[in-house]
């Protein structure tokens, strides 16, 4: 089983940056992929980004392209999502997930509680 656990999140302004952290127990962090995606009141759970096990590929949304940056630290089990420039519409509750490396969230088996990001105008 693996617990997975968010944070970093907050409240910043628009064009602020934000860096969120995801710590997984257990010794099986590196043999997944790992995905951020994030959901606003009344909308459905959408993709950010998704690295692969090994860090050496990674792939965004359009939305986020340039200005996120999704990394892991698989010796220290940390994930992380580098949000820069942020605008009022990336508010919302962030979750990483570990599953295989794909966009479709269903398919990830551990998710963590999510954490939430507000970005005033």
């Amino acid at each position: 089983q693996v617990q997975l656990v968010e944070s970093g999140g907050g409240l910043v302004q628009a064009g602020g940056s934000l860096r969120l952290s995801c710590a997984a127990s257990g010794r099986t962090f590196a043999n997944y992929a790992m995905g951020w995606f994030r959901q606003a009141p009344g909308k459905e759970r959408e993709f950010v980004a998704v690295i692969s096990w090994s860090g050496g590929i990674v792939y965004y949304a359009d939305s986020v392209k340039v200005r996120f940056t999704i990394s892991r630290d698989n010796a220290n089990n940390l994930g992380y999502l580098q949000m820069n420039s942020l605008k009022p519409e990336d508010t919302a509750v962030y979750y990483c997930a570990l599953g295989p490396a794909t966009v479709d969230a269903g398919q990830y088996p551990y998710w963590g509680q999510g954490t939430q990001v507000t970005v005033s105008s």
